[in-house]
């Protein structure tokens, strides 16, 4: 059996019916307010704060291992003196000694020079602290603030979950009333405009999207639901006031 075609004035009342319902869900979506968008920032933010974190505990320990190295060079040079030093007690010549002296001098310079460096990577090492200590008191004021727009955000889902998910199910039955093309064209100007209004009755003789009056040609072609009408200002589509009581006109 073949579908019935809908005439001008059953699209229209379509049209105008879904764009009431979407707009009851764009209210849903104005009360949850950017609460979605900024739980979305701060979890990415707490990512990427808790990756820096590792980062920074990642060179800390870095930082104690290379420490760690320089005592076990201290230690070693310590243990070569005790050996050179045993050794010149037994030397036999003169070269003998003064080989063990410069040996004995290096060891020492090795052991200044481990020192130093052990002293400045302390020195790092605490400045980094510091840092990681700022960072993670940062870290936990996001968490504190996330647990606070998490819990506001699931108060205000649970309000209007079941109303949206009732609105939903009405917007994709009435989308099924809708023929293709007018359903891109309903969304594409939806998306143009931040309240959503692709689809408005002319209210005090006015768009009641942009508010720049409607001539009354316009108003009485409206009224004759001959064709579909969008507003010369801004693109909406226009409707009659009456469109959702009037009766059935003639298919076109």
């Amino acid at each position: 059996m073949a579908k019935t075609e809908l005439t001008i004035a059953d699209k229209l009342k379509a049209l105008y019916k879904l764009q009431l319902i979407d707009s009851e869900l764009d209210k849903i979506q104005i009360l949850r307010g950017e609460l979605p968008m900024e739980v979305k920032d701060l979890e990415d933010e707490i990512v990427g704060m808790e990756t820096r974190i590792a980062r920074m505990e990642s060179g800390i320990n870095e930082i104690d291992q290379q420490i760690l190295g320089h005592r076990g060079a201290i230690k070693d040079a310590e243990a070569m003196m005790v050996k050179y030093k045993k050794q010149m007690d037994e030397v036999r010549n003169d070269r003998e000694y003064k080989a063990l002296t410069k040996e004995l001098e290096d060891q020492e310079l090795d052991i200044k020079l481990a020192e130093k460096r052990i002293k400045d990577a302390a020195k790092k090492k605490e400045t980094r602290m510091e840092v990681l200590d700022g960072l993670k008191a940062k870290l936990e004021d996001m968490k504190s603030a996330l647990d606070m727009k998490q819990s506001e955000l699931a108060k205000i889902i649970e309000k209007t979950e079941k109303e949206e998910a009732k609105l939903m199910k009405a917007s994709a039955k009435a989308k099924k009333n809708i023929e293709e093309r007018l359903l891109k064209s309903y969304s594409r100007i939806r998306n143009n405009y931040r309240n959503g209004l692709a689809v408005v009755a002319i209210e005090r003789d006015a768009c009641g999207g942009c508010f720049n009056k409607v001539p009354a040609q316009i108003q009485l072609e409206l009224s004759l639901t001959k064709k579909i009408i969008a507003c010369e200002h801004c693109g909406r589509v226009l409707v009659d006031p009456e469109i959702l009581t009037a009766p059935k006109a003639e298919k076109a």
